[in-house]
């Protein structure tokens, strides 16, 4: 896989593009990027965007900036997930964009499969498998899948990619750039790609979500998830109150389709 790069248009053709916001993780992004630094596909770049940590994140990263591939960017003053990803994004020269939270998880092969995946099918938008670990690490044996191709309806039902999983072709898709919304953000680029392709699943478990750290998405209660969700319609997507109201009712119909289908939970180690 490490072929030569070459230079297409804007974007170097085999480059990987990983972004990485981050916002008071020094207790977890050491391990995200030692993640991509055990990658099997070694060209790519990290773009990480710091939005105003208080805790000790600059001085966590700074030895990994020995890697020219890794870039640590800082906004000067609190912007939100949003605009730190629009900012990330701008700056990516890399013909494939991943993503990956500072205190998720990748598998070492993560990028070399979901490559090949979409060379050899073709696709120009994709997800994968991923299993969820707690704040220690561990295994909380559950395995997270979706559909095996999403459409632009299927994906204004739900939210079916983790955002730790994605990886699009940006010189199919072009840039992207999303409102600024409180969350929902990695959804709101969801919705924008599959306005123009669809997202294909490579049924592999190449990534682990990390769950029930403070203030993240997973740790919040339903009325604020609905409310969030609205929100990415109504703000993010400029729907009517009635169209957004509609697609909120199918998030949650879809979302406990999803818990039923796509969520296992495992007796044994993988």
């Amino acid at each position: 896989m490490d072929n030569f790069i070459e230079l297409t248009g804007k974007k170097m053709q085999n480059l990987v593009s990983i972004i990485m916001p981050s916002y008071n993780t020094a207790e977890y992004i050491s391990k995200s990027i030692e993640s991509i630094l055990r990658q099997t596909y070694r060209q790519w770049e990290l773009i990480i965007v710091d939005d105003c940590s208080t805790d000790n994140t600059n001085e966590v990263v700074k030895p990994y900036l020995k890697d020219k591939r890794i870039h640590f960017l800082k906004n000067e003053k609190n912007l939100g997930a949003a605009i730190s990803r629009n900012r990330a994004l701008k700056e990516a020269k890399g013909r494939w964009i991943a993503f990956l939270d500072s205190d998720d998880l990748w598998l070492s092969e993560k990028l070399e499969k979901q490559i090949e995946f979409m060379l050899k099918k073709p696709c120009f938008f994709s997800y994968t498998e991923y299993e969820e670990i707690d704040e220690r690490d561990i295994s909380l044996k559950v395995r997270v899948s979706g559909p095996k191709k999403i459409t632009r309806t299927g994906m204004f039902n739900y939210c079916w990619p983790g955002c730790l999983t994605v990886m699009y072709d940006a010189n199919k898709i072009g840039l992207i750039q999303i409102s600024n919304i409180q969350k929902n953000n990695d959804y709101a680029m969801w919705l924008k790609i599959c306005k123009k392709t669809n997202c294909y699943l490579l049924d592999k478990c190449l990534a682990k979500y990390r769950r029930g750290r403070k203030d993240s998405i997973s740790t919040q209660s339903y009325r604020k998830l609905i409310l969030w969700h609205y929100k990415l319609f109504r703000e993010a997507e400029r729907q009517s109150v009635i169209t957004s109201l509609f697609n909120t009712g199918k998030n949650i119909i879809f979302g406990i389709y999803k818990k039923k289908k796509y969520i296992k939970r495992l007796n044994v180690n993988y």
